[in-house]
């Protein structure tokens, strides 16, 4: 289907318009992709990609595109249309992947199953089996998931403090042998010296993200980004106040929830009430 125009022969899809609007606006200036960067602060390269459509950018480079070209908050208006088209999720989920990649720090909170970074291979399958994948499909989402684990286990991998609620260790595997290999996974995990596990229990009570699974990401750079998460989208988060306010939940979950020992004697316990066998 060809893309739709208005009476002005711009586009109507909200990606597409957006690039649009940052090439007229450049052109009109009459600058180059080097001018804007160097009056706003970024990379050239991360302009030319914006206006080529490979990549959206953050609301803080769009608010100072707005300043620049006084567009007064225009531009930021195009860039929430863009960002919350659904056709959207795959690149910005691409981009989570090269941030999680590239950080020196991550802190997660699972509310109800193990994080994709602490999963077996069996566990994978079976939770994305559970969404629809099988397959060459599943297979290639499983090794595709092993992979993201590789940076961690890397010597002077980033470290990693993740949050489990009780209840991810409450909803065991179809096969208990599967079950007992994830748990001594976790415990295997918890005794590398960049990772740290502890649990939430369900008896601490009400908190502020009873049904967000939450990734925090700090850079190189010493900026925070949050990737937040559910069983059919996940959306990434840039603006630094609504990280901080994501962030600040976490915290206080973080508050409530096991010591890293008293965690590890928790999980230890999980294993050893798991059955060797469903018929036990």
């Amino acid at each position: 289907m060809p893309q739709r125009r208005a009476i002005t022969g711009r586009s109507q899809e909200p990606r597409a318009r957006f690039a649009e609007e940052l090439r007229l606006l450049r052109h009109g200036r009459g600058v180059s992709l080097r001018g804007v960067a160097e009056a706003v602060g970024w990379d050239a390269s991360q302009f030319g990609k914006m206006e080529n459509g490979h990549t959206l950018g953050g609301p803080e480079i769009v608010e100072a595109l707005d300043q620049y070209y006084g567009t007064s908050g225009m531009l930021l208006t195009l860039w929430e249309l863009a960002v919350a088209d659904p056709t959207q999720f795959k690149e910005r989920y691409r981009r989570y992947m090269v941030l999680e990649a590239e950080a020196v720090s991550m802190w997660q909170y699972s509310p109800s199953i193990v994080p994709g970074l602490l999963q077996t291979p069996e566990y994978a399958a079976e939770s994305l089996g559970q969404g629809g994948l099988t397959g060459a499909e599943l297979h290639r989402q499983v090794a595709a998931r092993m992979g993201r684990r590789e940076p961690l286990l890397a010597e002077g991998g980033p470290q990693f403090r993740a949050l489990l609620s009780e209840a991810a260790l409450r909803s065991p595997m179809s096969a208990p042998a599967n079950w007992r290999a994830q748990l001594r996974h976790l415990l295997a995990m918890g005794g590398r010296a960049n990772v740290t596990l502890q649990v939430q229990l369900l008896s601490a009570g009400l908190h502020g993200l009873p049904n967000t699974d939450a990734m925090f990401l700090r850079g190189s750079s010493g900026r925070t980004v949050a990737w937040v998460e559910t069983g059919y989208s996940g959306e990434l988060v840039q603006e630094t106040q609504s990280v901080d306010l994501l962030q600040l939940r976490y915290d206080r979950v973080r508050d409530m929830a096991l010591s890293p020992g008293a965690s590890r004697e928790f999980i230890e316990r999980m294993l050893e009430e798991a059955p060797c066998d469903l018929s036990t």
